[in-house]
């Protein structure tokens, strides 16, 4: 069975459909990265399997649970798969290594010493170790991006997803932290992400996801869909890409 299955997911803010029938199967160790153009709902499928939006239809699994519904453990949910946000939701008043080590210490008991210790191990392999005593407003944008996406590593999940997590970054700090995505990758960590930089997107998925107005038009790996995608509106879209010099 896939890690994450989609299956049937529909969501509506009122009478806006936002998704339509999505089905999707991740599997382990897998990197799917989704693609569309603004508002085509790639933001809204990723914080409905986080549970931060319920859906309207359909259901999804984690790992051969559903964890979609009433009664669902959203606190476990969140255990086994991570977020990573366009902002980076950090909390200015925590140096950076409370930041990162204060998911363990509450929701996982972890030991205060343990959890920093973590923390600091975690910050050393982003290259961040000489930054755990300060505070958020003292970094730089991608700085605090890579502090965000520790502080979800920190929790050990599972899986991980991103949403657009580059951009909000000025464009010379986007590759510090796609390279730590890079690294992840390498690792085998099973990853969803939306984002706009289709180089990115075509070296590191193993499952591109083509979104057009909540609906899932297209699906496969980069070479197929960057190289010769089938449906006419996807062709249009890349076609758009590549004559503003984004692929």
């Amino acid at each position: 069975m896939s890690f994450i299955e989609l299956v049937g997911l529909h969501k509506s803010y009122g009478d806006h459909t936002v998704l339509q029938g999505i089905d999707l199967q991740v599997e382990q160790h897998q990197v799917v990265t989704l693609i569309g153009a603004s508002g085509s709902g790639k933001s809204t499928l990723l914080r409905c399997i986080n549970a931060l939006e319920p859906i309207d239809g359909g259901e999804i699994h984690i790992d051969g649970d559903v964890v979609s519904g009433p009664g669902v453990n959203v606190d476990s949910l969140r255990r086994r798969v991570g977020m990573v946000f366009q902002s980076f939701n950090l909390f200015p008043h925590m140096t950076v290594l409370d930041n990162i080590a204060i998911g363990p210490i509450k929701l996982q008991g972890i030991r205060p010493d343990v959890a920093r210790e973590r923390a600091r191990s975690l910050l050393e392999r982003v290259n961040l170790g000489n930054r755990a005593d300060y505070y958020p407003d003292q970094l730089s944008g991608g700085q605090q991006q890579r502090v965000a996406i520790v502080r979800t590593l920190a929790m050990e999940p599972k899986a991980v997803l991103l949403d657009e997590i580059t951009s909000a970054l000025d464009p010379e700090l986007v590759a510090e932290v796609l390279n730590i995505v890079r690294e992840l990758a390498a690792d085998g960590m099973t990853m969803m992400l939306a984002t706009h930089e289709m180089h990115f997107a075509r070296e590191v998925s193993d499952l591109v996801v083509f979104l057009e107005q909540g609906r899932l038009l297209e699906k496969g790996p980069p070479e197929q869909v960057f190289g010769d995608p089938i449906e006419p509106r996807t062709r249009e879209f890349l076609r758009q890409i590549v004559e503003a010099g984004r692929l």
